[in-house]
């Protein structure tokens, strides 16, 4: 009877630690609400036998996947059930083969079925497809008439080129001939000649100043009615291919401007200027000078006797000294030749766009400016009696003097301009002045409070209070009787 009760409490001790073994694997396994198992069966196996246990095989269990690790390291196999061997499916490892078995990407590929099957296997072997590139022969182009775009393009590079070296070397030889044609009579009435701001060596030879492949400037000093003479030729550029294009639909010519800065005590306040038509309206619009103090005559060929020009004269005694027969003779005879004559004590170049923030006048000077045209077929020699003309009228300039009725109004139309000007930056100038009059009240407010001394504040302190009040508007009280 004893003998019974103790292998009841042995059988009752086993079972209680396998089901306590059983619940600690199962809480432990985080995944143990979607195993598939049967509680009742797996429980009844083990009360059934529980001195027992099933030996069960490692490599056996390995390759059925039954095998479990619990938490201390220990392997716990569960039941294994023989009978469901045919119905699991096997689960091979991901194949880097597997993209040769899409049929729709490799359909009718060679090969492809038997890879998949040699795959499933186990032969793991690797076959690569072979890829044959066609053959294509390369083209090449034995024709010269294949190549007419790139021997037009190489065709225009020479040719500009081509062109380039002539027109910078015909530029430069037209300039060194008109200087050596005019050297001597430069010479004669200039005492420097070519200054460039070098000192002259005994090598050194008279040549103009390249300002760039059509552009040459000569500079004179040294006379007594002027501070200088500045020669500039511009010259049609020649070494442009497209600019030469353009001249054939329209036309230009190499022009000769000679500007002469006169002295301020050798010509007197009054603008003139003889121009041919074209020029005359152009001028007239874009200088400030004429557009502000000359009204255009367009009647010269009556008054004055010449025809194909226009005159922009301020004051009528100045433009009929200087418009004497010497000066109608040649412009006569040069009309194909002299584009302006241009004179002016207020010459301050082209208008400017109006700017309200601009406080004073620009600078101006006395000047005297001709512009000449240079045709093709023409020579030097008969370019030469125009320099004289332009000596000429430096000397009649200088010699020249208003009246006392001129002078007056040459003086009424300089302050009818400076006036309109005051009057159009009014504004600015006021802005201006209390913007001067701001940074000086805060100098002085910076250099009291620097000061320690309290009275001087509270002194200019009063003083800017009594200042503000006065500034603000005083309000007028209006007495209502009583009806």
């Amino acid at each position: 009877m004893r003998l019974q009760f103790y292998l009841m409490a042995t059988a009752y001790l086993c079972l209680m630690s396998e089901v306590q073994v059983y619940a600690d694997n199962f809480e432990d396994n985080d995944f143990a609400e979607f195993e598939d198992f049967d509680d009742d069966e797996f429980i009844a196996g083990n009360v059934a036998s529980p001195q027992q246990p099933e030996v069960i095989d490692v490599n056996t269990a390995k390759s059925n996947g039954n095998i479990r690790k619990n938490e201390g390291g220990i392997n716990d196999f569960a039941e294994i059930d023989n009978t469901d061997e045919d119905e699991a499916v096997v689960e091979d490892e991901e194949n880097e083969f597997e993209h040769f078995q899409d049929e729709e990407e490799f359909e009718g590929f060679p090969g492809t079925n038997n890879e998949a099957d040699d795959v499933k296997r186990g032969d793991t072997k690797k076959t690569e497809p072979k890829l044959t590139m066609a053959k294509v022969p390369m083209h090449f182009r034995t024709h010269w008439d294949s190549y007419w775009m790139e021997m037009l393009m190489l065709a225009g590079l020479m040719a500009y080129f081509a062109n380039y070296l002539y027109g910078n070397k015909k530029n430069s030889s037209i300039a060194s001939l008109w200087l050596s044609t005019h050297k001597s009579l430069l010479e004669e009435n200039f005492v420097l000649v070519g200054d460039d701001g070098k000192k002259e060596t005994e090598g050194s030879t008279l040549s103009f100043i390249k300002e760039s492949e059509s552009v040459y400037t000569l500079w004179c000093s040294g006379r007594t009615c002027c501070e200088g003479m500045l020669v500039e030729l511009k010259m049609i550029k020649r070494q442009d291919l497209v600019s030469l294009i353009t001249g054939i639909m329209k036309p230009i010519n190499d022009q000769l401007h000679i500007k002469v800065e006169m002295s301020p005590d050798s010509m007197d306040n009054f603008v003139f200027c003889v121009a041919t038509k074209k020029q005359a309206t152009k001028m007239g619009k874009e200088m400030n000078d004429l557009s502000k103090f000359c009204t255009l005559v367009n009647k010269t060929d009556e008054k004055y006797n010449i025809s194909g020009y226009s005159l922009l004269s301020e004051i009528a005694e100045a433009s009929s000294s200087l418009l004497d027969s010497r000066l109608i003779a040649a412009l006569n005879k040069y009309s194909h030749l002299i584009e302006y004559i241009y004179a002016s004590d207020q010459y301050s170049g082209p208008v400017q766009q109006e700017d309200p923030n601009t406080l004073k006048q620009p600078e101006v000077k006395r000047i005297l400016h001709c512009g000449f045209n240079m045709p093709p077929k023409i020579g030097m020699e008969e370019l030469k009696p125009l320099l004289v003309l332009v000596l000429y009228l430096m000397e009649r300039i200088r010699r020249f003097r208003l009246s006392k009725e001129g002078k007056a109004k040459s003086d009424k139309n300089r302050a009818r301009v400076e006036e309109e000007f005051m009057k159009n930056t009014h504004a600015a100038r006021a802005e201006a002045a209390a913007q001067r009059r701001e940074e000086k009240r805060k100098a002085e407010k910076e250099k009291i409070l620097a000061n320690d001394d309290p009275e001087k504040q509270r002194r200019w302190e009063e003083k800017e209070r009594k200042r503000l009040e006065k500034k603000r508007p005083k309000m007028k009280q209006l007495s209502i009787k009583a009806l």
